[in-house]
């Protein structure tokens, strides 16, 4: 029974209105959590389903405001996401969440490690609390984010944009910041011991 549903949800996932795919992401988590052997699987495209229907073209300049919110369909794909049972995760498997436009999506307390969210678009977003640990960023957006107590430990941010973003507390432990933008960045307590801060830029 649970792969006949399994194999529907997929089928109507992102084919209908938002409401259905709402519908759609709740009996994925459920089926999720009641069989742990579909729990990978359907983390897996539930990424699929947010790189396939928010992604993120850098050329595309459109607006600078950060109070944009994500598809309220692919924040719930987020969400379910982000408290997802890691210890289901398989090992040597990673999340790919790259080249998404995920702006001003709520990930607060997110579990996200590990993740692929290279050049990701994160630009106002809540990831208070957030564990990034080693997750890649590198070429993100990240301008005016709130990552207060975020663990970006042995995250890679090369070239990422941190402009605005709220770093207070984050743990930066062995992170890359190679050539990041940390311009108006609040680093206050932030833990920064054996960071690589080479060519950070942290002014204009």
């Amino acid at each position: 029974m649970s792969k006949e549903r399994l194999k529907i949800a997929i089928e109507q996932l992102g084919n209908n209105t938002i409401e259905t795919s709402l519908a759609v992401i709740n009996d994925l988590e459920q089926i999720a959590q009641n069989y742990p052997q579909y729990h990978w699987i359907i983390m897996d495209i539930l990424a699929t389903f947010v790189r396939e229907n928010a992604p993120y073209i850098p050329q595309e300049k459109v607006t600078n405001n950060l109070s944009t919110k994500v598809r309220i369909d692919i924040q719930a794909a987020l969400t379910v996401i982000a408290r997802r049972d890691v210890s289901k995760d398989p090992k040597n498997e990673q999340l790919d969440l790259s080249h998404t436009n995920i702006r001003g999506a709520n990930l607060n307390k997110a579990n996200l490690e590990q993740t692929n969210l290279y050049q990701a678009n994160l630009a106002g977003a809540n990831l208070r609390e957030a564990n990034l640990a080693g997750a890649i960023l590198s070429a993100a957006n990240l301008e005016g984010t709130n990552l207060y107590l975020a663990n970006l430990e042995g995250a890679i941010l090369s070239a990422a944009s941190l402009k605005g973003a709220n770093l207070e507390a984050a743990n930066l432990h062995c992170a890359s910041l190679y050539l990041a933008r940390l311009h108006g960045a609040v680093l206050n307590d932030a833990i920064l011991d054996g960071a690589n801060l080479r060519e950070a830029k942290f002014f204009e």
